[in-house]
């Protein structure tokens, strides 16, 4: 997308604290109480977590981050994209960078968790597209009736 920026932010501005929250209500809304995963601003700053918001102009796009869970491998977190620009790319552009750092960190895989229904129907396509398949739980995760655990080899 013409004018897309994915830049390393720090959660300090107004815009993204409140795509964070927006994330947290919608991931809320979608799924049992205690299958939220999500992180708040304060989890995503912890060490081994790198958060990524993406902007066109002045505008908040979308946002990813990526955290570390060893050497080898890296997990996806907190992707999400405003409402005002789903379907124009800014999740596809936001995974393909979270995607670019884990192979410059040389992870061999990338995971994530994410749940089942409608509401993550889209980003489950988007990340089958890219070659994301159903693995077993890593991390803490457990497999269930609502969660689901992504991975990608990378090559």
């Amino acid at each position: 997308m013409d004018g897309l920026s994915i830049i390393e932010d720090d959660l300090e501005g107004d815009a993204i604290r409140s795509l964070v929250s927006f994330h947290l209500s919608g991931m809320h809304a979608s799924s049992p109480a205690c299958k939220v995963h999500a992180l708040p601003v304060e989890r995503l700053r912890q060490p081994g977590v790198t958060f990524f918001s993406a902007w066109v102009s002045e505008a908040l796009a979308g946002m990813g981050a990526i955290r570390e869970l060893d050497a080898h491998q890296g997990e996806l977190k907190s992707m999400r994209v405003a409402p005002e620009w789903l379907g124009k790319g800014i999740g596809e552009a936001v995974l393909l960078h979270l995607l670019a750092v884990a192979r410059q960190r040389s992870y061999s895989r990338v995971s994530l968790e994410t749940g089942q229904g409608p509401a993550f129907e889209p980003a489950l396509g988007l990340y089958r597209k890219h070659g994301f398949v159903n693995c077993e739980a890593f991390a803490d995760y457990v497999l269930d009736d609502f969660s689901q655990c992504l991975t990608l080899v990378l090559a």
